[in-house]
């Protein structure tokens, strides 16, 4: 298939588990493709229900063995600063889904600090930054390039813990930012910033059910950012909605992908 640079394109699943399992598919291709060559591979995850599920899927994938998992590190766009073992912690999430399960170097799981870990919120989203920036890019850029960024989307537009018409998605002088009095509970996380994210070779924003559909329809739509922050997430290679057919119902015909 050609290159479609940062166009959005759309690929429709027709429920959840099929979504999930198309996901998984792509996930274990692009990392044993990667992987095969001996480079670090760096893979931003997201939260949610549609996350979890991707990840559940990746783990029961006949191929997964062909991954090199020594080679991949994980990380996440955001996380609910909570307990290490809060069951509504991503990072929990992830483990319980795939993580835990891989072969994988304790040092490859690049998780951000919790809130029983004694530090307070800004210091976990300072930590998480200098954390990222171990792993800079060739020309400085303090963060890793991620060949893939998942995203969850929210009914009303956020990605990772930046919400419409917040501060947190104007931020573009940082690589972290701490969210409080979020309008979804937990009140306090850390995110990535839009700059980080937007960094990202590959974007996949996988979601699904009709309330989502309005979101992503104004996403295609080329809505404001900062009133709809999906629709200013972009890969710099591949920018693709993972949808199931509930949450197509308002994407136009010829920005389905039928290939990709």
């Amino acid at each position: 298939m050609a290159e479609f640079g940062t166009e959005k394109r759309v690929v429709i699943s027709p429920d959840p588990a099929t979504l999930a399992e198309s996901v998984a598919e792509r996930l274990i291709h692009r990392l044993a493709k990667r992987a095969a060559h001996s480079r670090p591979v760096h893979v931003s995850l997201t939260g949610g229900s549609m996350g979890s599920a991707v990840l559940m899927a990746a783990m029961r994938h006949p191929r997964r063995s062909r991954v090199d998992w020594s080679g991949v590190h994980f990380w996440w766009s955001d996380e609910r600063f909570l307990a290490r073992d809060d069951a509504e912690r991503n990072e929990r999430q992830a483990r319980a889904a795939l993580l835990d399960s891989l072969e994988i170097p304790a040092g490859n799981i690049h998780a951000v600090a919790a809130s029983d870990d004694g530090v307070e919120l800004d210091e976990a989203a300072d930590r998480y930054a200098a954390e990222l920036a171990r792993y800079p890019q060739k020309d400085g850029t303090p963060w890793p390039s991620f060949d893939i960024c998942f995203l969850g989307v929210g009914p009303d537009g956020h990605i990772a813990s930046l919400f419409p018409d917040r501060p947190e998605i104007l931020i573009t002088d940082r690589v972290t930012v701490a969210v409080r009095d979020s309008p979804k509970p937990p009140p306090d996380r850390v995110s990535l910033t839009r700059p980080v994210i937007n960094g990202s070779k590959r974007v996949w924003l996988v979601l699904s059910g009709a309330d989502k559909a309005s979101a992503l329809g104004l996403a295609l739509a080329g809505a404001s950012y900062s009133s709809v922050p999906v629709a200013g997430a972009k890969g710099r290679k591949r920018t693709v909605f993972f949808v199931d057919q509930a949450a197509a119902s308002q994407v136009p015909p010829e920005l389905i992908d039928r290939e990709y």
